[in-house]
């Protein structure tokens, strides 16, 4: 049994982090549980990537009200699976998982179709791939100070600049990057 639930809160890569991939990253959890982990890193756009590329790609018509988002780099596991992370008011007429009271998933076709019709959550964030941990993995590397955890807020996750969400996620826990040390201490 879990003794911390983890469903809905960010983690933010320490400065050491190995994983060139999650350097300075701040992940949404999506789920957590006895069987792992799923989140999105939501502070790395690609440089590439918009959500009309994916549309022509996919062969959806963008309508006049169709959306300009960009496409996130959500983690290393199925880079060609598509998931848009969005506050909790929109619900996919397929499937949406709700992650708590502010924030849910989606990764059916009909959220795109829908931002393409200039429907669709108010808020999101759209991301290729995803960052998974098997069970007990994200629990060892906090436990050997390769993440800090922080309660996730939507003013941070979709408002925020994506170049200051590293550092802003440290600032809700009272961190400053500059004093902050990879290295950790047990008492």
């Amino acid at each position: 049994m879990r003794d911390i639930d983890l469903n809905g809160k960010l983690l933010i890569a320490m400065p050491e982090m190995g994983d060139p991939r999650f350097a300075y990253s701040v992940v949404f959890l999506c789920a957590y549980s006895e069987e792992g982990a799923m989140g999105l890193i939501v502070n790395k756009p690609t440089d590439e990537l918009r959500l009309g590329d994916l549309l022509e790609q996919l062969s959806i018509k963008e309508g006049d009200e169709a959306r300009d988002l960009p496409v996130h780099f959500g983690g290393p596991v199925e880079h060609g699976r598509g998931f848009v992370l969005h506050d909790y008011g929109y619900h996919s007429a397929i499937s949406t998982m709700d992650v708590d009271e502010q924030f849910a998933m989606t990764a059916t076709l009909d959220i795109l179709e829908d931002f393409a019709d200039g429907r669709g959550p108010s808020r999101a964030i759209l991301a290729l791939g995803y960052a998974g941990w098997g069970p007990g993995q994200l629990e060892s590397e906090i436990g050997q100070n390769a993440w800090l955890t922080v309660e996730a807020d939507s003013e941070l996750v979709f408002n925020m600049p994506d170049a200051e969400k590293w550092e802003g996620a440290l600032k809700k826990l009272g961190v400053n990057a500059l004093t902050l040390s990879a290295s950790g201490g047990r008492a």
